[in-house]
């Protein structure tokens, strides 16, 4: 490579600003995730004050990685941090609540353990919902480090700027989308290969409502596409697989996909 390339590299490597690499920030996730679920521990602890510790060291590397955070954010990495760890017991709560879901909502499920040690439903709405607890104290690069880290274990891809209630239930889930101005109700089922997209992808729409709201209830299956922020599916809509829907949808609907094909 000639010379004048090489030093624009440099240049490039001097300019960056210092973030957290997604890494550091899947180790962080992983080791949380053991903490909170012994499904996913190495080993289990055996005393409360080793316990104790570990999570010391857990909101050290939180910290740091704060601290790291581009545009000077960093000032305010020990305030983050402790909102994050005080907010923890209650995003512990909302997933207790998806785990009951998923294990309800699918009959294969043999047990909640089961749920937590290898469903990537799971697995990706845990992703999400630390993630949105970052976003809600306006830290942005994290947490889509955190659920780009799942999106690439579980296919599955949810902005952390979304809004999803309880008793959430991912069934299977491999290309499922759920766009950063989704409203997602109480007791929604989602099958794979949905998109709760945006009708426009224009820049200067960024901060608007983009994607669509799912009410309470509502069931959508494999494949289907919603897409707008003008759109809402009511509560305790059932739509089928494959359907396109940009138009809103009356409570207690049904929509399917209706076939032109005829077969003889």
């Amino acid at each position: 490579m000639k010379e004048d390339f090489i030093n624009k590299l440099y240049s490039a490597h001097q300019q960056i600003a210092k973030c957290p690499t997604q890494s550091d920030v899947a180790k962080f996730f992983s080791s949380l995730m053991g903490t909170l679920f012994p499904e996913f521990a190495k080993k289990s602890f055996d005393s409360v004050e080793k316990l104790d510790f570990h999570i010391l060291n857990l909101k050290e590397e939180l910290y740091e990685m704060l601290y790291l955070k581009p545009n000077r954010e960093g000032l305010n990495a020990e305030n983050n941090t402790n909102l994050f760890f005080d907010g923890i017991p209650a995003v512990y709560q909302m997933l207790q609540k998806d785990i009951d879901a998923m294990f309800e909502g699918d009959p294969a499920a043999k047990s909640r353990s089961e749920v937590i040690r290898s469903y990537p439903g799971f697995y990706a709405t845990a992703a999400y919902r630390f993630a949105n607890l970052l976003h809600s104290l306006d830290v942005k690069l994290i947490p889509r480090l955190m659920t780009e880290h799942s999106h690439n274990r579980t296919g599955i891809d949810i902005h952390p700027g979304a809004s999803i209630g309880e008793s959430f239930c991912i069934d299977h889930g491999t290309g499922l989308v759920i766009g950063a101005t989704t409203n997602i109700g109480n007791n929604v089922k989602i099958y794979q290969g949905v998109t709760l997209g945006a009708l426009s992808v224009r820049k200067e729409d960024a901060e608007t409502k983009r994607h669509p709201t799912i009410e309470d209830g509502v069931v959508i299956y494999s494949g289907a596409t919603i897409l707008g922020g003008k759109t809402i599916v009511g509560k305790d809509s059932i739509i089928g697989g494959n359907v396109w829907i940009t138009k809103s949808v009356p409570p207690e609907s049904k929509v399917y996909y209706q076939s032109s094909q005829q077969f003889v």
